[in-house]
């Protein structure tokens, strides 16, 4: 049986309701998993409220950061979803995703001519947690391309106005005082980013273990099997927990399947997979 720690719902910009994710992890043999979604602990509260027989759950939420040295994902594990210090950061979060959501609505408005009617702007609002693949599902309805990733080159991410990060430190506390365990998301860069190289990475480690960061996620989709060799040494190194994930959206990354957690054919053994001690 296989883990993933590092999945989304339709709580955010996943494409699979969280009992459908369910369905889905046992039919890739999936048995251990966490429910990530960006700035929202819906879907985790939802399983949390009833879990999946069988399987191990582990709540957790993905914050979108920032700090004096750079952007980063963090990941919390463990947490509990009623946090209030948690619930503070994911409305702070929402509030800046919903201003870089009008942002661009602006830009593909004056830049591309392209408007939404009032129900989809609604629609678009009223997310949970309002990001890219929203507006790529609506481009794509109005057959402006033909995936996900061509409208969003196209139309969506040359806009670079406005911040929907909040700040790296006051996230990392958040998860810490819910009760969760901090860990660096794809350090290496996510899906479509070049990927850093070891001394690239160096400075920003430097930075999130000064916040406080207490893991990396060193098994990734995307990543090769030389690539997660670099990032377990250096979180071996610092003493940090070593989590994986495939980052699963559903059709927003079309032929990716949950318990991928490398771009070859590897699959961690349990034990290597250190953040499970711990939560």
């Amino acid at each position: 049986m296989a883990i993933d720690l590092h999945l989304h719902t339709t709580a955010s910009d996943g494409t699979c309701t969280p009992q459908q994710l369910v369905q889905l992890l046992r039919d890739e043999q999936v048995d251990t998993f966490a429910i990530t979604d960006h700035d929202t602990v819906e879907g985790a509260a939802m399983l949390l409220a009833d879990p999946p027989e069988g399987m191990r759950f582990i709540p957790g939420v993905e914050f979108s950061c920032r700090s004096a040295v750079g952007k980063y994902h963090i990941l919390g594990y463990g947490i509990d979803p009623a946090g209030a210090l948690l619930n503070a950061a994911i409305e702070e979060g929402r509030q800046l995703r919903l201003n870089k959501l009008r942002g661009r609505l602006r830009y593909l408005r004056d830049a591309h001519g392209i408007t939404f009617s009032t129900a989809e702007e609604e629609w678009l609002l009223s997310q949970k947690s309002p990001g890219k693949p929203h507006i790529g599902t609506l481009l794509l309805q109005k057959g402006l391309g033909n995936s996900m990733v061509e409208v969003l080159a196209r139309y969506v991410n040359p806009f670079k106005g406005g911040n929907d990060r909040i700040d790296a430190a006051g996230a990392i506390r958040a998860i810490l005082a819910a009760g969760g365990v901090p860990v660096w998301a794809h350090p290496m860069g996510g899906e479509g980013r070049r990927h850093k190289t070891r001394e690239e990475l160096l400075p920003r480690l430097d930075d999130l273990l000064h916040l406080g960061i207490q893991g990396m996620e060193c098994w990734y989709s995307r990543y090769t099997e030389q690539e997660i060799a670099v990032l377990t040494e250096l979180a071996t190194g610092e003493g940090l927990l070593i989590s994986g994930g495939s980052d699963f959206h559903g059709t927003p990354k079309p032929g990716l399947l949950p318990g991928t957690l490398c771009a070859g054919a590897a699959r961690p053994r349990r034990e290597q997979l250190t953040l499970l001690e711990r939560v």
